[in-house]
This record gives structure tokens, sequence and C-alpha cells, in this order.
């Protein structure tokens, strides 16, 4: 086999692994330049991995659904696994936004108004039998912040005496990106597009 014909397929599988790189770097920088602004309140958790360094694992109030407020609930505990669930969200009188109803595996109808939007994320199924049934808790991709190392712990102690919050981006699919990692008012870190 000529030298001809084993550089082609390899420069093949090179270019799709370039253009599915290139593809999900410019999906995050879609959401986080276009996608709907939202600040959460956050909760600290854990802060550090070992590969990539330091970071804030976050809590939010919205991972914690009352069931009260979820539509098409999977049967329980017979279900297992994950499942999508979309979480429409208008702002409170401080400013943090907040659940006003779920459905899962089904976009909720009518479409989020104009103060409102709509993000989509996943729910192990098991969570719901370990929560007695009272609550559903989705995360939406968006639970770690990565920090400059030495941070972390710093940054968690913060936390744990006043008030953090995070501004995320919100796609037209409900995806979700971390925008900005916020002291009170004070934005600390802004994710770059690239």
């Amino acid at each position: 086999m000529s030298t001809g014909r084993t550089l082609l397929p390899a420069a093949l599988v090179a270019l799709l692994q370039i253009g599915f790189l290139g593809w999900m770097i410019a999906g995050r920088a879609a959401v986080l330049r276009d996608g709907r602004e939202v600040v959460l309140k956050v909760e600290p958790v854990d802060p550090r991995d070992l590969l990539r360094g330091d970071y804030v694992r976050l809590g939010y109030e919205i991972a914690q659904i009352p069931v009260g407020l979820v539509a098409n609930i999977p049967p329980v505990p017979a279900s297992s696994g994950k499942a999508p669930i979309f979480v429409r969200l208008a702002p409170g009188a401080d400013g943090t936004w907040n659940v006003t109803r779920a459905s899962f595996d089904t976009p909720l109808e009518p479409p989020p108004a104009s103060g409102e939007v709509d993000i989509r994320g996943e729910v192990n199924l098991r969570s719901i039998a370990q929560s007695d049934g009272a609550v559903v808790r989705p995360t939406y991709g968006i639970e770690r912040f990565y920090l400059p190392e030495g941070e972390g712990r710093r940054i968690e102690q913060d936390m744990r005496e006043r008030p953090f919050f995070v501004k995320i981006a919100v796609g037209r699919d409900g995806a979700a990106q971390i925008k900005q990692f916020l002291d009170g008012d004070t934005p600390l870190y802004t994710e770059p597009f690239y």
C-alpha cells in the first residue's frame, strides 16, 4: 500500500475530529453570545479536580423542584436511568430566577413568555424515589465552575459567608452555559467565548 493511500484515511479522520471539536466549541460560544441571561443564587459543595485544577461545585435552588410543579413524572420506583426535563424559569423579586413549572420528556406549552426562559436538564430517576417523591432533582450541566489554581478553597470559604451568583446563558434549545461567576454584584470571572 502506498504512503498516499494510508495518509488519506488518517487525514480524513483528523479532519472529522477537528470538525467535531470545532462544532462543540462553536455551539458553546453561540449559547454564551446569543443565549438569554439568567441569574441564579449558588451554594458551594467541593473545590478540587485532580485533572483540571480548582473548581467550585455549585448547587442551585432550581435543582430541587417540588413535584407539584412537574408534569409527566415517570412512574417511581419502576423507572431507572435518566430522563430529560424542561424547566420554566422567571425572575423573582430579588433578581434571581426561580422555577415556575416543569415537564419531563417534552418541552412546555405554551412557549415561554417574554419574561421567562426554558432551561433543559436531566434527572436521574432514582433521585425521585430517594427524595420520597417530594422533589425532582435535575442537573443542567452548570454544576461546576473552574477557577485559577489556588482560588478554589478561598472562594468556597467566601461562599459560605456571603451570597454568590452565576449569570448563565440559555440557548433556544434550553442548553445552559455559565457566563459569569459573581461575588454579590461583583463579577469575579467571565467565561470567554473561545
